[in-house]
């Protein structure tokens, strides 16, 4: 199809995302559930937990669930998304990705992925945007809705266009069934009205009658007519109030917040999106930044000093917490919340005593550059082994992590901080990977 025919961007017909829309997916994040096929989660139960047909593991489904946050909160384009899609699924070895009955036909890439992608990442986007706007009809006093039909869409569906217009009371059980999407890619939506003046002002018609097949059931799918299979209900209904009552605290999504809503997510859910956060590549360059900014230059050139004090690199999982508790005696990491953290002293402690080369060159070791702190998601996650360090110079505990990433040996001292509930870096240095001694 060319560039031209194409139907504009869902994020683009959508606008700007707000912070009921956001909520509303927010609120499922505390419910990953494995799945083989899309039908496995049926219509309400979709308002409550995430899904992707077919993923079945938990850090594989954590990635998933933060490629879509992100698509949704900041408005992505399904080009960004798709990016992010196949460095997930390339990342975990996901071969299932065209796992469920819609998908078993069509190929692991190519076409199949481009359709796959925009499967997911449009159903998301309607969905959590009709269910954001269902918690602001209901702010807005709003006793009448108006069915709006979409321009945007290239082959507009008959059912669709025969309901544009219509107007009927909040309450009425056509919403129930009716309330947009109403199907795969469906771009449908749902204003609030006060009177017979405002309909007409939007294009509907106060006094417009429901069409006759508005109550039937299509014998081949169990849906209402003119409803694709399993849209036959109301995105966000159930939960309205969880999504007002969320939006007020999301609408910045602030790091503090998001720490504060995680405390009441599952733990294997907490811990499957912390380890998912630092496996994203965004990760990686925005820790490379911070550090960057820390030292004043960017390739040559100077840059400003970071913003914030600290840059998170995510939570603890627990198993972290407790190793980290055994060996340093601290019973809080075992309870709270910790996240590990990057400072710009710390970067420039580092820089001074590990980033000149021949003195590195003479310790045996490498010199530490700001590239080196991209590594540092990578080797929180994968640490080869954590060791205690003993007390810093302020009289801290600390531990050491050890990973070895092509040929090369890192090592990253972490001083804990009980009041602010951060496990933050103290000093990094890095040499090659000592060949095992093989003894005769």
């Amino acid at each position: 199809m060319p560039a031209a025919a194409r139907a504009p961007e869902v994020a683009a017909a959508l606008k700007l995302p707000f912070a009921e829309q956001i909520a509303f997916f927010r609120g499922k994040l505390g419910r990953l559930v494995p799945t083989a096929k899309w039908t496995d989660l049926w219509q309400q139960e979709h308002d409550v937990a995430f899904m992707v047909a077919g993923a079945a593991k938990a850090d594989l489904l954590a990635d998933l669930a933060e490629a879509v946050d992100k698509a949704i909160s900041n408005g992505e384009t399904i080009q960004q998304f798709r990016r992010r899609f196949l460095e997930i699924i390339q990342r975990r070895g996901w071969a299932g990705f065209t796992g469920d009955d819609r998908t078993t036909d069509r190929p692991q890439g190519g076409r199949g992925l481009a359709w796959r992608t925009r499967v997911i990442y449009e159903t998301n986007l309607l969905t959590s945007y009709a269910a954001g706007r269902r918690a602001q009809l209901e702010d807005g006093g709003y006793t009448h809705w108006m069915y709006k039909h979409s321009d945007f869409v290239q082959r507009p569906r008959p059912h669709h266009v025969a309901l544009n217009g219509i107007v009927r009371s909040k309450d009425d059980p056509f919403w129930q069934t009716h309330y947009p999407p109403n199907g795969w890619g469906c771009r449908c939506r749902v204003l609030g009205v006060r009177g017979p003046a405002q309909a007409r002002r939007l294009g509907g018609d106060w006094d417009k009658p429901l069409p006759s097949w508005a109550g039937q059931t299509d014998p081949k799918t169990g849906a209402p007519v003119g409803v694709d299979k399993g849209f036959g209900y109301m995105p966000g209904g159930s939960v309205v109030e969880r999504v007002r009552a969320l939006a007020k605290k999301t609408i910045q999504w602030e790091y503090a917040i998001a720490k504060a809503y995680m405390d009441a997510v599952p733990q294997t859910a907490r811990d499957a999106f912390a380890t998912a956060q630092r496996s994203a590549a965004e990760t990686a360059d925005i820790v490379r930044r911070y550090a960057e900014r820390a030292l004043g230059l960017r390739n040559g050139a100077p840059v400003p000093p970071p913003t914030s004090p600290y840059q998170t690199i995510g939570l603890l999982t627990s198993d972290q917490s407790r190793k980290i508790s055994a060996i340093t005696g601290i019973d809080k990491l075992g309870n709270e919340l910790y996240d590990w953290a990057l400072d710009p002293y710390a970067v420039r402690h580092i820089h001074n005593q590990h980033g000149d080369v021949s003195v590195e060159a003479r310790r045996g070791q490498i010199a530490v550059s700001a590239g080196d702190y991209r590594l540092l998601p990578r080797i929180i996650n994968d640490a080869r082994r954590i060791e205690d360090a003993g007390v810093t110079d302020a009289g801290r505990r600390a531990i050491e992590l050890i990973h070895d990433i092509d040929g090369v040996e890192y090592h990253a001292v972490f001083e804990v901080l009980p009041k602010r509930r951060m496990v933050a870096l103290k000093t990094m240095y890095k040499r090659k990977v000592r060949p095992p001694i093989i003894r005769p």
